[in-house]
This record gives structure tokens, sequence and C-alpha cells, in this order.
């Protein structure tokens, strides 16, 4: 599938949930020459293996968050660590999220999210939405938020930092979908540990911590 074939599938499927696609496009490079992979070029790679390496790789730990569809039904969210900035002109950032998902659907349909940092002390408010929604279908009961300034999604009390964005693109990306966000707001909470050094949330090794410079 070609770059602009994707364009247009992301934009099909955003519009067959509901979600808003009035996003303003993004001038992009010329697309490079793809071809498949053939079967013989595949690296032999055991998914365990692939877990255990690439779980060297440190990184910090969010939540992503959507307004409710109506007022018989809680937010939607989930733990993420593949979020990232993606650019600054204009401001985008991206998540990754498996297409099993349940509770992307619902992010999805609503159109916006909000990325919450969480603190090194929230690594139990992670585990609570790392549970698969079929499991645990209000994940928020209990949890201190307030809706974010532009989506309403919720801002979680005590995080590091949240941006808040409307879908701007979905991409595909093997047994995951790649989201990119326009950032509409965003800001920081100084409320974990001391106001001038808040620590993050780190995940390594299939185990959360903290940085110590």
């Amino acid at each position: 599938m070609g770059h602009a074939e994707m364009a247009v599938a992301a934009v099909r499927y955003l519009r067959s949930v509901g979600a808003a696609t009035s996003a303003a496009p993004v001038e992009a490079l010329p697309p490079p020459e793809l071809r498949a992979v053939r079967e013989n070029e595949r690296a032999p790679l055991d998914t365990g293996e692939f877990r255990r390496v690439l779980g060297h790789f440190a990184s910090g730990v969010t939540i992503i968050t959507a307004p409710a569809a109506d007022s018989h039904t809680p937010p939607a969210g989930f733990a993420c660590q593949s979020f990232a900035s993606l650019s600054l002109e204009p401001p985008l950032v991206a998540f990754m999220v498996a297409r099993t998902s349940t509770s992307w659907p619902r992010i999805a349909q609503a159109g916006v999210f909000c990325v919450n940092i969480l603190g090194a002390d929230q690594g139990e408010l992670c585990r609570s939405f790392a549970v698969s929604g079929a499991d645990n279908p209000d994940k928020f009961a209990g949890v201190a938020w307030s809706p974010a300034p532009a989506s309403g999604a919720p801002r979680l009390a005590g995080v590091l930092a949240w941006v808040d964005c409307t879908i701007h693109a979905v991409h595909t990306g093997g047994d995951h979908l790649i989201v990119v966000g326009r950032v509409d707001a965003l800001g920081t909470t100084d409320t974990v540990e001391a106001p001038s050094e808040p620590a993050p949330l780190l995940f390594h090794r299939g185990r959360f911590g903290r940085f110590t410079p």
C-alpha cells in the first residue's frame, strides 16, 4: 500500500467511527521507493527474543485518555510506553496501540485524546490502566481527574505533564496502529515530589523505576 493509499485508508477508518478528520494536511517529502519483503529475506526472529532485546530500551510511561461517549459510559484510557514527540511545526505527537486494544475504538470514535505523562510514584496507577478494558471496564473508578481544556479527555491528577490532542492521522504498523495527534494544548503540573525536580516513571526490562541524575 502506497503513502497516498494509506492516508486515504486512515481517513476512511476515522470517518467510519465518527472521528474528526478536518486537521490541516502536512506537506510530505517524496515517498521512498518501497517493495515487499520476500520470505527468504525475513530474519529468523523469535518473538520472545525480540521482546527481551527491545526491553533494554528504557522509556517513559504515559496513560492515553479520551472523553466518554455519553453520560452512561466511563472515559477510555490505557497505559502506553510507545509515545513520542513527532514534529515541532506543526506540533505533532504519536503513540502506538495494539490492534486488539479495547480502548482504541473508543478513542478513535472520540477523535481526541490526552497524553498523561506519569511521575515516579504512579506505578500502581499505570498498572491499573494496563489491564484490558474487558477485565476492568471502569479504570477511572476512584481516580481523580479534570477535563483537559481542548478535548475534555481526562487529565489525571498528579501527572508530570499532559498533552491535549486531536487525532491527525492513523497509520498501519504490523500488529499495531501508529496514531498521530495534533497538539491543541499542553502543560505541566508540579505536584509530584519537589516542584523543582519532578521525577518521571521509567520502564525498563519489565520493571518500573525512576531517573537518578
